[in-house]
């Protein structure tokens, strides 16, 4: 069925009380639904985080009796199987509604259109499309990461005007402003996860903690081939606050203990010229329900996922600064590329949104927090 003029009004509001759950819902994707009524609204919810119920049951039991020969708007399709909740669209096909309006269709292979064609089956009318993009968008790391089966992979660096992200002798403090040190706190808890080497570790013995904090579990991921973090490392005293994994390819039984002791999550991962296999990596994440991850750095470790084409978004925060030398860290390290042709190009648009257009680069300015760009696939 076509969409009616006043299905955008409505669905917009569903996205905005989606936007709600942003940071609380992952692994799980933000949903918000609205039930209208005679063009009034009688019920509205949104996903509040993983394993609470779903955004449309909550707008069901708010509706009541009203929500029969209503209109329920949902920014993503009812799902249709049994997870840490009960399935939504069998409680939608009994709840009386008449008509049912979803922005996008869910991807994962457990539900794909299989709450819809639920729907469809009770005699309940659906509309697809309206305002898909804006749907896409809101919940952009799900679909890519059901997509390409791993987890959606942000690389994000706080870099110099000349692309630099520390000094020869590796001081770093502070390129990027207070105002650009919070964003970046805060896009963290966007993710499941943080991912940085442990060069960066040794370095700077961080915490890697979203602010605001988040309610669910946040997972602080180690590259550490040799198994060198410390065990009285912040990270590590503070892994039974939050999950800690040092992922590695030749661990030492002792400081194993020790870490395990401590809870941080040793994982033995596959290797080759040893160094952790970044798609094994990104395997077992997913395997273990990552669905997306932040990786922060240092060089070496940005530009592995950068010359192994393992990345999905970019964020640059740039400072006004030029450090200049040749011995000044790069942003992104590893092999470097002999022709131009073989760069890695950039685009503004997100792929979900079809065609790419090319990438017009903003001048530098006080102030920009940061960038966001996409691999031009």
């Amino acid at each position: 069925m076509r969409a009616r003029p006043d299905d955008e009004f409505w669905m917009a509001r569903a996205l905005d009380l989606a936007e709600r759950g942003r940071g609380e819902t992952n692994p799980n994707p933000m949903v918000g639904c609205v039930i209208v009524k005679g063009g009034r609204l009688v019920g509205q919810a949104w996903h509040r985080r993983a394993g609470a119920p779903h955004a449309e049951v909550l707008a069901l039991e708010q509706a009541g009796t009203r929500a029969r020969g209503a209109t329920l708007y949902v920014n993503l399709e009812p799902c249709a199987h049994q997870g840490r909740t009960p399935p939504c669209a069998p409680r939608l096909a009994a709840g009386g509604l008449r008509r049912v309006v979803v922005a996008a269709r869910d991807p994962n292979p457990a539900v794909d259109g299989r709450g819809l064609a639920r729907l469809r089956r009770s005699g309940i009318t659906v509309t697809t499309g309206v305002m898909e993009s804006d749907a896409l968008l809101l919940n952009e790391p799900f679909f890519v990461a059901v997509g390409r089966r791993r987890p959606f992979v942000l690389l994000k660096a706080a870099l110099t005007l000349d692309g630099k992200i520390a000094t020869r002798d590796g001081d770093s403090k502070w390129i990027t402003s207070p105002a650009q040190r919070r964003e970046a706190r805060r896009l963290r808890r966007l993710h499941d996860a943080v991912a940085v080497g442990i060069g960066t570790v040794l370095a700077d013995d961080p915490r890697l903690l979203p602010r605001p904090a988040v309610h669910r579990p946040f997972h602080r991921i180690v590259f550490d081939a040799d198994l060198r973090l410390p065990p009285d490392s912040r990270l590590a005293r503070s892994a039974r606050r939050s999950p800690v994994w040092a992922i590695c390819v030749r661990p030492d039984a002792l400081r194993r203990r020790r870490l395990e002791a401590l809870g941080v999550l040793v994982v033995s991962a596959r290797g080759r010229g040893g160094r952790v296999s970044l798609p094994w990596a990104l395997g077992e994440m997913r395997r273990r329900g990552i669905w997306s991850v932040m990786v922060e750095g240092g060089s070496e470790l940005l530009g592995s996922f950068l010359s192994q084409r393992l990345l999905d978004q970019v964020a640059l925060f740039r400072a006004p600064l030029l450090l200049g030398g040749r011995q000044s860290r790069p942003a992104f390290g590893g092999p470097e590329p002999s022709r131009v042709a073989d760069a890695l190009r950039l685009t503004r648009r997100s792929p979900l949104l079809g065609r790419e257009r090319a990438a017009e680069a903003a001048p530098p300015a006080d102030d920009v927090l940061f960038d966001v760009w996409y691999p031009a696939r």
